[in-house]
C-alpha cells in the first residue's frame, strides 16, 4: 500500500480531503495535527501547515521524519499569472522556483540557492498521472510554480515573474515544500488551483474560490488515489 504526505495551507483545504477520508485518526506533533485515513486503499497523511515558506518547509520536514511517506503531494491555490489560465484551472508543477531568493549580487540568477540551484523538478511519474487525470470541470494543465513570501497584486511584478521564471502561476508555499524533499530524498508533486488572472478581473469572491478550489482538489486526490 502507498503513504502519501498532504500539506495544505488553509482549512478549507483541509476539510474538503477530510471529507474523503476513511478510517480517521489524529496525532498531534507541536502545533501541528496529522490526519491519518485512507483513500481508495492509499494511506494518507494529511497536515495543515498554516500559510508562507517557512511554515511550509517546517512541515514538510516534519512530516518526513515522524511518517514513513513515500510521496508528498502540496496541494492549494494560486494566482495566475499566464493569460490562458482561467479560475479554477489546476496547474500541475513540473517544476516550482522561489522568486524571492535572491543572491545576484553575488553574480548568480535571480532564484538560484546556493548549493542546491534554481529549479525543483517534481517527479515525472506523478505529474504525468496527475496530467492524466480525466475529470469532470476540472481543467489539468502541466507549468511553472513560482513562490514567495508575498501576495502579489502588482501586474509589473508578475510581469517580472514570467520573464525571469517562466512561470504560469505565483503562490506561497510550493517551493518550500519541495526544496525539503528535494533534500530529504522525497519524491514530490505540487498542485495549485487558481484564484485570480492577471488582469485582476474577478468574478468569485475569495471565500467562494477557496471552496471550489479546495473541492477541486480534494477530488484530483481521490482520482489520483484511485490510479495508484
Amino acid at each position: 500500500m502507498n503513504n502519501f504526505g498532504i500539506i495544505v495551507a488553509e482549512n478549507e483545504e483541509c476539510k474538503a480531503i477530510i471529507d474523503v477520508l476513511e478510517k480517521i485518526n489524529i496525532k498531534k506533533i507541536y502545533d501541528l495535527e496529522f490526519v491519518l485515513g485512507i483513500i481508495n486503499n492509499v494511506n494518507i497523511v494529511l497536515v495543515k501547515s498554516g500559510v508562507g515558506k517557512v511554515n511550509a518547509a517546517r512541515t514538510t520536514q516534519i512530516l518526513i521524519d515522524n511518517f514513513d511517506i513515500d510521496f508528498i503531494l502540496n496541494v492549494g491555490s494560486a494566482g495566475s499569472i499566464n493569460d490562458e489560465l482561467d479560475i479554477g484551472d489546476v496547474i500541475v508543477a513540473s517544476r516550482v522556483v522561489q522568486h524571492d531568493f535572491d543572491v545576484t549580487a553575488f553574480g548568480r540568477e535571480k532564484g538560484f540557492i546556493p548549493d542546491v540551484g534554481k529549479y525543483f523538478i517534481c517527479n515525472e511519474v506523478f505529474v504525468n498521472k496527475l496530467i492524466n487525470l480525466n475529470i469532470a470541470n476540472i481543467k489539468l494543465k502541466s507549468g511553472v510554480v513560482a513562490s514567495g513570501d508575498q501576495f502579489i497584486l502588482d501586474v509589473k511584478v508578475k510581469d517580472n515573474i514570467v520573464s525571469e521564471f517562466g512561470a504560469d502561476c505565483v503562490e506561497m508555499e510550493g517551493a518550500a515544500v519541495a526544496q525539503v524533499c528535494y533534500m530529504s530524498n522525497k519524491p514530490f508533486c505540487i498542485i495549485r488551483s487558481i484564484s485570480d488572472k492577471p488582469n485582476g478581473n474577478n468574478h468569485i469572491d475569495f471565500n467562494e474560490f477557496l471552496k471550489l478550489a479546495s473541492k477541486n482538489c480534494a477530488k484530483i486526490v481521490y482520482e489520483l488515489s484511485k490510479n495508484m
